[in-house]
């Protein structure tokens, strides 16, 4: 028997495949989650197929923002626990897991391997990915040339906590002749400050473990460590935390 976890975020969709002993990934795939959950979940069916598994050898749990969209699936789990579960995984000990999603941020508490607590933010969805993808849209720049550019330039306020206003006062700033990278850093650090305001609430004596997409960004890395004053870790599977989680849960 196989073990498969499913996370179908708002964003991008993951999947992993645990060996037997739940030690190791031996598979793994992200993919944008698209429109329609539902056909997300279809494609990532047809590459659990394509492995060479059979229905009957593997187990599967779903979880995220689609995981009602996943059928096959033989219990969904909410992420909260698969993130908690997931990050467990990853790295030991007791911690704080910070989760930027594309459309919410998760404070997650962990101890002893178990969610003791967790908070959201509220349903703005500045301070997640979905902000940084619309101010990357206006500047023409990618997610990742966003993070380069952030730290080539200098920070400047962007003081809206809407992403509506905060795109408007990216245009301004782009009529004043204000350099991408000054603007790219405002974006990136507008976005740390909403997640260390959020995890300032249920603030961590031990560690911070950073998952979801920004989990690959150094800069982002090093901006939190900075704001929080504690270490904030990550690792090179972080994005898959809610996948590994549901995967151990299977």
């Amino acid at each position: 028997m196989n073990y498969v976890g499913i996370d179908i975020g708002s964003t991008a969709s993951k999947v992993i495949v645990l060996d037997e002993n739940k030690e190791s990934i031996i598979h793994k795939k992200v993919m944008p989650s698209g429109w329609n959950s539902k056909e997300t979940s279809e494609v990532l069916k047809k590459w659990i197929e394509e492995l060479g598994f059979k229905r009957d050898e593997i187990s599967i749990v779903a979880t995220g923002y689609g995981r009602v969209s996943v059928p096959y699936a033989d219990k969904t789990i909410t992420e909260i626990t698969c993130h908690g579960k997931g990050a467990n995984f990853l790295r030991e000990g007791d911690m704080t897991v910070i989760d930027i999603g594309g459309q919410d941020t998760k404070i997650i508490q962990i101890k002893n391997g178990q969610v003791m607590d967790f908070i959201m933010n509220d349903k703005c969805s500045a301070g997640t990915g979905k902000f940084l993808e619309i101010m990357a849209n206006r500047l023409g720049l990618t997610l990742e040339e966003m993070f380069d550019y952030a730290e080539k330039g200098t920070e400047i306020k962007i003081s809206s906590t809407c992403t509506v206003f905060a795109e408007s006062e990216v245009i301004s700033l782009m009529g004043k002749g204000t350099s991408r990278q000054d603007i790219a850093a405002g974006v990136v650090n507008s976005i740390c400050a909403k997640v260390v305001s959020l995890a300032n609430k249920k603030p961590s004596k031990e560690q911070y473990f950073l998952t979801g997409g920004f989990s690959d960004s150094q800069y982002m890395i090093d901006e939190l460590t900075k704001r929080l004053g504690i270490q904030v870790y990550t690792d090179k599977d972080a994005r898959f935390a809610g996948a590994i989680g549901a995967g151990l849960l299977a």
